[in-house]
């Protein structure tokens, strides 16, 4: 019996910019997410200082206004990578992080002021912003080394870790004390 042999997956040529043999619905794909993220890292640039103010920790505060230095460098790095893909730095509404940022915003709207709930529920928020992040970028990421696109992938790559840093220091946060906090506090 013969065994037939499975064709290895194609690897992308090492490249620094736009390839010239790109399959260009893919290309145009990325760049239409890369538009959707700059999107969205702008509004969070609008949103999270709302985030920040309304939390009642003072760790949970100072790690939102932390992160909105972090995003601001960000949306510079996305920024950077429409110059290297020769395009001119334009966002696509995100609807999935307008609803992300509403709901938010909800969770402010329907819990007490400076309860330990509110900030659970701000934690709740923010890590699904993350998550959505970490999704974006490492799908990002992924195809701009398919492309070929070597020194973007590089940029992508390092947005993607620090959106992980930034859920796993809100996991900590809330394991700590504030679900703790919450658990105790009356209606």
């Amino acid at each position: 019996m013969a065994t037939t042999k499975k064709a290895a997956p194609k690897k992308a040529a090492k490249q620094t910019s736009t390839p010239k043999n790109i399959e260009p619905a893919l290309l145009e794909l990325f760049i239409d997410e890369i538009k959707d993220i700059y999107w969205a890292e702008k509004h969070l640039v609008k949103t999270l200082p709302k985030m920040s103010k309304a939390a009642t920790s003072g760790e949970l505060a100072a790690a939102i206004k932390d992160h909105l230095e972090v995003t601001k460098t960000q949306v510079a790095r996305l920024e950077q990578v429409f110059e290297l893909l020769g395009k001119k730095p334009v966002g696509k509404k995100c609807e999935a992080m307008e609803g992300l940022a509403e709901e938010g915003k909800g969770v402010i709207e329907d819990t007490e002021a400076g309860s330990a709930t509110r900030d659970v529920g701000i934690i709740i928020a923010s890590q699904k912003v993350e998550h959505y992040e970490i999704a974006a970028y490492g799908c990002l990421t992924q195809i701009a080394k398919v492309l070929g696109l070597n020194e973007v992938a590089d940029i992508l790559a390092e947005t993607l870790a620090e959106e992980k840093e930034a859920d796993e220091l809100l996991t900590t946060i809330a394991e700590n004390d504030i679900n703790y906090e919450a658990a105790e506090e009356e209606e």
